[in-house]
């Protein structure tokens, strides 16, 4: 996935998350795109505090397609994940993730809200224990402000 591609799904992904949000969800959206780089096999907004959506992507994505269809895929999100959804992308084997905002930008916009108790440890870390080589691409600074746009004011007004 070139950064043009990678761009244009991070949109893809901020559109879903701007969905998740007028359904009144965290602002947090994924798209599973295929080992071409363009073709989107899934999308999915926040569900809630323990169903992310790039957890629920990955478990989807699992059940639906299988580890060897996975593998050459991209997991594109709009928020670096968590370690739980680093972990169940790991275990999905899907094997490359495009994220555009970092974990530690969202604590800085978030502080220590109950609905989003931010753990400080990069998907790079999670990876790094693992025994896959799960390539990472991210922040994207290009899309960086388009993704905190739906962030700024909503942790606040919750």
């Amino acid at each position: 996935m070139n950064l043009a591609q990678a761009l244009q799904a991070l949109r893809r992904a901020n559109a879903v998350a701007r969905r998740a949000l007028e359904q009144g969800r965290h602002p947090f959206g994924a798209v599973l795109v295929a080992e071409d780089g363009e073709t989107v096999l899934l999308e999915q907004g926040n569900v809630d505090a323990v169903n992310h959506a790039e957890a629920v992507l990955a478990r989807l994505a699992a059940h639906r397609l299988g580890a060897q269809r996975l593998w050459p895929c991209t997991l594109v999100t709009t928020v670096e994940p968590c370690a739980m959804c680093a972990g169940t992308q790991y275990w999905a084997n899907i094997g490359r993730l495009v994220y555009g905002m970092s974990e530690r930008r969202l604590l800085e916009m978030t502080g220590n809200h109950a609905e989003n108790p931010t753990l400080d440890l990069p998907c790079r870390e999670v990876f790094a224990r693992g025994q896959k080589q799960i390539e990472v691409l991210g922040p994207l600074a290009e899309a960086e402000e388009e993704i905190a746009a739906l962030h700024r004011g909503f942790w606040q007004a919750r």
